[in-house]
């Protein structure tokens, strides 16, 4: 088993982490050919954080003209139709049982993984799998999910024929994003100690990593949370939030009012946007983000920062170190020996 690193650790290495990926993932999305994913009906799943990646990636390809949706793996394993002409699944470590198992049931579909490593057990079930080489990671993951984003928007930029600016400056973008934004972490990290519970709200591609954000704070900090699309959470979804919850908010654009309308209700909330003309104000704390031609590149900003916000309150919650409590024993393929 890779060994795990520290959370906080992790986290800083990211930098230097996507910037050797990527001559490594950009290699192995080179092979692929592109026709399938651009005409056909495609698919990305996953589990846990994976699933939050592909919903991301599923967005992004969307807003280039494909057909593509997000589905839970464990959706793919109720039965083997073939619901999609392209099957994408998302596994970080590669071990996870229901990504190989959804796989594993479509023997005759083209299928692709995204994992750390080409050797890993989710090979075995695909055509091809486009490593990450993303290294060690932390519990909950970092690197891994960021690998995996950077992957994925490599694949729609060969799907919609971008260009790759955006990865090359995007190692030198998150460094300086990490010196930036240490102060409004802590402000909005002090605002949401011991709140009951975080709901987490953005849409597109930014509802993936509202997902992302949600499954941190419930793994490192131990805190209940929940994504939700920015639409759907202003039908009723809302309601239970007071002065004893929080809202973390990814978007710029009905995200800004709604960030707002919140902080007036009394509600702490966060406001992750690239919008420059929001301000702090009572009840909200704006963690300014700078802006992206790339929606997985602007994914990736906004993953950062909701890195540090649970990592920021899993100290103060007095757990410096992820463990968890619960793990089951069915969760993840076994190795080759």
């Amino acid at each position: 088993m890779t060994e795990k690193i520290p959370y906080r650790e992790a986290i800083l290495r990211q930098p230097a982490v996507l910037a050797a990926s990527r001559a490594v993932v950009r290699a192995a999305v080179a092979a692929i050919d592109p026709a399938p994913l651009c005409t056909g009906r495609v698919v990305l799943t996953g589990i846990g954080a994976s699933l939050y990646a592909a919903q991301a990636g599923a967005a992004h390809l969307r807003s280039g003209g494909v057909r593509a949706v997000a589905m839970a793996a464990a959706e793919l394993c109720e039965n083997g139709l073939d619901i999609a002409d392209v099957y994408v699944a998302v596994s970080a470590s590669g071990r996870s049982v229901e990504p190989a198992r959804a796989m594993e049931m479509r023997p005759g579909a083209l299928s692709y993984g995204i994992a750390k490593q080409a050797g890993s057990p989710l090979a075995r079930v695909v055509r091809g799998v486009i490593p990450t080489g993303s290294g060690r990671d932390s519990t909950p993951n970092t690197t891994s999910f960021t690998g995996s984003l950077l992957a994925l928007g490599y694949i729609a930029d060969r799907v919609m024929g971008s260009d790759d600016a955006d990865w090359e400056a995007l190692p030198a973008q998150l460094d300086r994003l990490l010196d930036d934004i240490g102060d409004p972490v802590a402000r909005l990290a002090a605002t949401f100690r011991q709140r009951a519970a975080i709901d987490c709200v953005g849409q597109g591609v930014s509802y993936g990593i509202a997902g992302y954000a949600a499954l941190m704070l419930r793994e490192a900090a131990r805190i209940p949370a929940q994504s939700w699309d920015t639409l759907n959470f202003l039908h009723g979804p809302m309601e239970p939030n007071g002065t004893q919850t929080g809202v973390l908010v990814f978007g710029d654009g009905r995200e800004v009012k709604l960030a707002e309308d919140l902080a007036a209700f009394g509600i702490p909330t966060g406001l992750i946007t690239t919008r420059g003309d929001v301000r702090d104000r009572v009840g909200l704390v704006v963690l300014r983000l700078p802006s992206a031609a790339s929606g997985m590149a602007g994914a990736i900003h906004q993953a950062i920062p909701a890195q540090l916000i649970a990592g920021a309150l899993a100290d103060a919650a007095g757990l410096p170190e992820c463990v968890f409590r619960y793990r089951q024993s069915d969760t993840k393929l076994a190795l080759a020996s």
